[in-house]
């Protein structure tokens, strides 16, 4: 039997959800509603597939465990913990992601 995961996202995470919402939402409410779907589906499947996301470049976030799901555009930083997924930012994938790992 495979095992189950939940997925927890931490509150940068989660704000970075809502910004990005927002920032689509204002010029077009029906594409913002489409990358929240695209975001739930397939974060979702993080819970029966945890190594779905690649693991990243950088020595440092490699060292810490992240993998980075992609999504259109934007890249979701996230760590496997015992029996949970830690989503922890999601970010713009033009973005530069340093900030990660001070």
């Amino acid at each position: 039997m495979n095992k189950k995961y939940s997925i927890r996202y931490l509150s940068t995470a989660e704000k970075d959800i809502n910004d990005i919402f927002e920032y689509i939402y204002l010029d077009n409410p029906s594409a913002a509603n489409s990358i929240l779907n695209k975001f739930d589906n397939t974060i979702s499947k993080l819970a029966s597939h945890p190594f779905l996301g690649i693991v990243p470049n950088d020595i440092r976030l490699k060292r810490l465990g992240y993998r980075i799901l992609i999504i259109d555009n934007y890249l979701v930083f996230y760590v496997i913990k015992v029996t949970t997924i830690q989503v922890r930012r999601i970010i713009h994938g033009a973005r530069k992601y340093k900030f990660l790992v001070k």
